[in-house]
């Protein structure tokens, strides 16, 4: 195993262990926001499938680029939305007063931890000169060659 391949491994384990702390947080606390302010509860449940979504890809996929850029910007929207609820509020008159130890620092901490994962991934691939792509398609378009030219009139079978 390369230094590169291992440096991956590392990367995308570290993500996978966020992710999943990231949701397990957010399942917990589902039930309380569902009563104190149903969409709030509806976004916690939602974001916590999302980032068991990033766990399960970063896992099984090759190119994990769509999963850590998903996980991201969930996590930051999480940030964004738990600074956002403990200073000006959020619609509805939802606010929330101080930190919510443990929950929202160790939220907080595991939403930061991903993103700056994602960056040293990201720094990592260009730094090693993998350019981070989308998935590659599965099914291939047919070669030039194969493709279908009757409607030209050409024949390829008479070709040499």
């Amino acid at each position: 195993m390369t230094s590169h391949n291992a440096a991956e491994a590392a990367l995308r384990g570290l993500g996978v262990c966020c992710a999943v702390a990231n949701t397990v947080l957010h399942t917990i606390l589902v039930p309380d926001h569902l009563e104190e302010m149903f969409y709030i509860g509806v976004l916690f449940a939602v974001g916590s499938a999302v980032m068991l979504g990033v766990a399960v890809a970063l896992i099984l996929m090759r190119r994990a680029l769509i999963a850590w850029l998903t996980g991201a910007l969930v996590s930051l929207g999480m940030i964004v939305g738990f600074v956002l609820s403990r200073t000006v509020g959020l619609p509805g008159g939802y606010y929330e007063p101080g930190w919510e130890a443990p929950y929202g620092p160790l939220s907080v901490l595991v939403e930061a931890l991903f993103v700056l994962t994602f960056l040293v991934w990201l720094g990592d691939r260009t730094a090693h000169g993998v350019v981070p792509g989308l998935p590659r398609r599965t099914a291939h378009a047919p070669a030039p060659a194969e493709r279908d030219l009757s409607d030209t009139g050409r024949d390829l079978s008479k070709r040499v």
